[in-house]
C-alpha cells in the first residue's frame, strides 16, 4: 500500500524516467514499444517482444527497453513497432524483422526503410505523428493507448495517473464533480448519447443505503472495438473513472461486465485491478479518506442484448440477459434493485482528461450539442482500417478519404452504416454530414457505439439489410413478440428477396413491418433492428425494385440472381479474373476480352472484386 505522498514522489520520478516518450528528449534510454493489442497480437507481436528482448539480452545492450504497449489505432499497418526517442514509425513488422531492427537501427543508428510505412500517397513516412491517418485525430479517450504500458500501474501513474481521483477526493465536492461533468458536454458513447452529467446526478439524487457503479463493456456491435482497445491498452483509466462516479454518487461498489471473448482485455483489467488494491488506490479508506470503493468483473457470453443496461444487469445478477421494463431506470432501481449507475468504457475514459483540463476545455471540442471527440472502430472496404478518434463534427468524407485513405482498387465510395445492427447506411450523397448525434439521426443512421463500416460499389444493400436482419433474430432476447417474431419475418421476406422470389407487395410489407417492429418493441434492439431495412429502402430503393421485379442483383452477392458478364469494351484483357476465379469459369487470351463460362460460374463474385477496370458486373 502506498500513501499519496508516495504516489506523487512515484508520478515525479517514473515521468522523469519516461518523458522521452512524450517530448521525444534525446540521450538517455531507448525504448522499443511494440503493440500488443488484440490484433497486432494474431499477428504475432508477442514472439517479436520476445525477439527483441532475447537480442537485446544476448548482445548485453544497454538503455535499451521494449516495452508492451495497447493498440496504436493503424491496425492495416500492424503489427507495430515505434522506436523512441526519434518517433520512428515501422509498419507490418514480423518476428524475423528484429534481427535486422536492432542491428541495423538500434546499434548501427539507421532506419530500416524498408519497413517504414507507406502513406496513401505512397511516400514512406519516419514518424507516426507525420502519417495522414493521424493528423485530423485528436486523442483523448485513446490518449495512453500506445503510450504506455497497460499492465504497468506505474507508467499510468507517471502520465498524471490517479491524479484525477486525487483532486475528486481533496478538493471537489460531490456535487461539484457531477456538474463539472454535466458543464462538459459529455454525452453517453454507448450509443444513446444521454448527457452523462444529467444521469449521474439523477443517481446521485436516488435515495438508498446501497449504489453501484457498473461499466458496460459488452461491445456486441459486428466489427466494433473500440471499448475493447481501451481496457487492452489503458485499463486503469477505467478504474479511475469509475471510482470518481462513486464518490459523485455514493456508490463504494462498482462492476465492469466484459464479454468473455475478449480474453487480453480481461486480463489486463483485472491485472490493474489487483495494482491498485495493492496501493491502496482501490479498497477501504482510500488516501486516508472516508471514501471506499472497490470493483468486480463479472463476464458476459456473449448476447449482444446485454448490452442493452438492463438486459446487462439481469445478466450480472445471474440471471438470464433479458431487458426489464423502464421506468423504473437503473438510476433508482438498478442492480439488485438498488440505484445504480451505468456507463460504457468510452463515456469513463474520457472523465478523468475533464476532471484535470475542466469542462471548459472540453465542451470547445466537437459541436454545439455533441461535445468532445469520438472513437471509430474503421472497417471494410477502406485502406486504412483500424480505430481512430475524432473531434465531433468530423465529416464522414474525412474520415474515410483523409484519414481512412479511401476506397482500395480503385472502387467507388456506396454507402457507410453506423451504429452496427442497431444503425443506418449513409450512402454516397451524405459524404460530408457532420458525425455528431443530430446529424446521423436526421438522415435515418445513428451514432450507436462507434462501429463505421465502409462499403464499395461491389456491395448489395439487399444482402446487407438480410445480413443484419440475421444478426438480430439471432441475438433476440425473445422476450417481446415484436422483436422476436417480427424480425424473424423481416428476414424471411429479405431472404424470399435475394432468392429471386420476392414481389413489389413485398416492398410495402417490409415498410410496415419495421415501422410496427420499432415502435412496439420493449428495448432498444427491438426498436432499431429495422433501421439497416429502412434506411436501405430509403436511399437504394432502386436495387430492391431490381431484385423483386428485374430479378437481378448487378453486383452478383445475391448468387440466384446474379447475372455476371464481362462488357469485352472495357475489359483489358489482363488476366486478373481469370486468376483469381476458384473455378477456372473465365476463359481469355492476354490482352483480349475474356468470357465467363455459364455453365461453370458459381457466381462467387471475386472476378467483380478483382477486375481493376470495372469491366465485370
Amino acid at each position: 500500500m502506498k500513501t499519496l505522498e508516495q504516489i506523487n514522489e512515484l508520478r515525479i520520478k517514473k515521468r522523469i524516467e519516461l518523458d522521452l516518450r512524450v517530448n521525444q528528449v534525446t540521450g538517455g534510454e531507448i525504448h522499443i514499444l511494440v503493440c500488443h493489442g488484440t490484433g497486432c497480437t494474431s499477428s504475432k507481436s508477442p514472439q517479436i517482444i520476445e525477439n527483441l528482448r532475447s537480442l537485446i539480452k544476448e548482445q548485453n545492450i544497454q538503455n535499451v527497453r521494449v516495452i508492451q504497449t495497447g493498440c496504436f489505432g493503424l491496425c492495416a499497418k500492424g503489427p507495430i513497432v515505434v522506436i523512441r526517442p526519434q518517433d520512428i514509425f515501422y509498419s507490418n513488422v514480423t518476428p524475423d524483422d528484429c534481427k535486422e531492427i536492432i542491428e541495423t537501427h538500434i546499434k548501427g543508428g539507421k532506419i530500416v526503410e524498408r519497413l517504414l510505412c507507406k502513406d496513401t500517397d505512397g511516400t514512406l513516412v519516419k514518424r507516426l505523428d507525420d502519417l495522414s491517418f493521424y493528423k485530423k485525430q485528436k486523442r483523448i479517450a485513446l490518449q495512453n493507448c500506445g503510450k504506455i504500458d497497460p499492465e504497468n500501474i506505474d507508467e499510468y501513474i507517471a502520465f498524471d495517473g490517479y491524479k484525477a481521483l486525487e483532486k475528486v477526493l481533496f478538493q471537489m465536492k460531490e456535487e461539484e464533480v457531477i456538474q463539472e461533468i454535466t458543464d462538459s458536454g459529455l454525452r453517453g458513447r454507448g450509443g444513446a448519447g444521454f448527457p452523462t452529467g444529467k444521469k449521474w446526478e439523477f443517481t446521485r439524487q436516488a435515495k438508498s443505503d446501497q449504489k453501484y457503479v457498473v461499466c458496460n463493456a459488452d461491445e456486441g456491435d459486428p466489427g466494433a472495438f473500440m471499448d475493447r482497445s481501451i481496457l487492452e491498452g489503458d485499463p486503469h483509466s477505467v478504474i479511475e473513472a469509475m471510482e470518481i462516479a462513486g464518490y459523485a454518487i455514493g456508490a463504494n461498489k462498482g462492476y465492469i461486465y466484459v464479454r468473455a471473448e475478449y480474453p487480453i482485455a480481461v486480463e489486463r483489467f483485472q491485472k490493474a485491478i489487483d495494482q491498485a488494491r495493492e496501493y491502496g488506490i482501490l479498497g477501504k479508506k482510500i488516501w486516508g479518506t472516508r471514501f471506499n470503493f472497490d470493483i468486480e468483473i463479472r463476464l458476459g457470453a456473449g448476447a449482444f442484448v446485454c448490452g442493452e443496461e438492463t438486459a446487462l444487469l439481469e445478466s450480472i445478477e445471474g440471471r438470464s440477459g433479458r431487458p426489464r421494463l423502464k421506468p423504473p431506470f437503473p438510476a433508482n432501481v438498478g442492480l439488485w434493485q438498488k440505484p445504480t449507475l451505468i456507463n460504457n468504457v468510452e463515456t469513463y475514459a474520457n472523465i478523468t482528461k475533464i476532471i484535470l483540463n475542466g469542462a471548459k476545455w472540453y465542451s470547445e471540442i466537437g459541436t454545439e450539442t455533441s461535445k468532445g471527440t469520438k472513437v471509430f472502430a474503421l472497417g471494410g472496404n477502406v485502406v486504412n482500417t483500424g480505430l481512430v478518434e475524432v473531434p465531433m463534427g468530423t465529416t464522414l468524407r474525412e474520415i474515410i478519404y483523409d484519414i481512412g485513405g479511401g476506397i482500395p482498387n480503385g472502387r467507388e465510395f456506396k454507402a457507410a452504416q453506423t451504429g452496427g445492427p442497431s444503425g443506418g447506411c449513409i450512402p454516397k450523397e451524405h459524404l460530408d454530414i457532420k458525425i455528431d448525434y443530430e446529424s446521423l439521426s436526421s438522415i435515418g443512421s445513428m451514432m450507436g457505439s462507434g462501429g463505421l463500416i465502409v462499403m464499395d460499389d461491389t456491395k448489395c444493400m439487399v444482402n446487407l439489410a438480410k445480413f443484419y436482419l440475421g444478426f438480430t433474430v439471432d441475438e433476440s432476447c425473445g422476450k417481446c413478440t415484436p422483436c422476436r417474431i417480427g424480425t424473424k419475418r423481416l428476414y424471411e421476406i429479405l431472404d424470399r428477396i435475394t432468392q429471386g422470389e420476392g414481389s413489389e407487395d413485398d416492398l410495402k410489407k417490409l415498410e410496415d413491418l419495421s415501422q410496427n417492429i420499432k415502435s412496439s418493441s420493449v428495448c432498444g434492439l427491438g426498436q432499431s433492428a429495422p433501421n439497416p431495412v429502412i434506411s436501405t429502402i430509403k436511399y437504394f430503393k432502386e436495387e430492391y425494385i431490381e431484385h423483386v421485379k428485374d430479378k437481378k442483383c448487378k453486383t452478383g452477392e445475391c448468387k440466384a440472381l446474379a447475372d455476371i458478364q464481362i462488357d469485352p469494351e472495357k475489359c483489358k484483357g489482363c488476366g486478373l479474373c481469370k486468376r483469381n476465379c476458384p473455378v477456372e469459369a473465365i476463359e481469355g487470351e492476354v490482352k483480349q476480352p475474356h468470357e465467363i463460362d455459364k455453365s461453370k460460374c458459381i457466381k462467387c463474385g471475386t472476378c467483380i472484386a478483382k477486375c481493376p477496370f470495372h469491366a465485370i458486373g
